[in-house]
């Protein structure tokens, strides 16, 4: 059986777009595969606990005095830089350098004096403790009796 799709002008606009997000990346890459903007974005893994966000990037080569992590209000912020090796013919290379930034929104409330932040084996941890009015709570049930003792006459 033969289905009759309509026409989506709406639908062929977000297709076009992607193809030119796409086109325009692929403009900023030079030859070698490394990226030419001023600052990348550090691609991170966020995850949540009963208790607190947590959020994990890779920073391979960097130590943790040459990161820079903020968080004012509901916006975090960690910027860096991986140095490039200038040094070397490549044949291929890969792996980003320069400047990088990752700016997010946390939209849920985080208790800022307990943020944690830890580094080990090239792996930024940070831990947003969320705020106790978000944390889950166990609401008791109190059971009302149905007989006759406490109905009113």
């Amino acid at each position: 059986m033969t289905t009759v799709n309509r026409w989506n002008p709406v639908r062929d606009m977000i297709v076009l777009r992607d193809a030119m997000d796409r086109m325009m990346e692929d403009s900023l890459r030079n030859r070698n595969g490394a990226q030419t903007l001023s600052a990348w974005a550090l691609p991170i893994d966020v995850f949540t606990s009963e208790d607190a966000i947590i959020l994990q990037a890779d920073v391979p080569g960097l130590k943790p005095e040459e990161l820079q992590v903020t968080l004012e209000g509901d916006t975090l912020t960690i910027r860096g830089e991986l140095k490039a090796t200038e040094d070397r013919k490549f044949l291929l290379r890969e792996r980003p350098t320069g400047k990088f930034e990752r700016t997010l929104t946390i939209n849920t409330p985080i208790d800022h004096a307990k943020v944690d932040a830890s580094f080990e084996n090239g792996v930024l941890t940070l831990t947003l403790p969320k705020a106790e009015a978000v944390k889950p709570r166990q609401i008791s049930i109190k059971a009302k009796s149905i007989d006759g003792a406490n109905a009113k006459g």
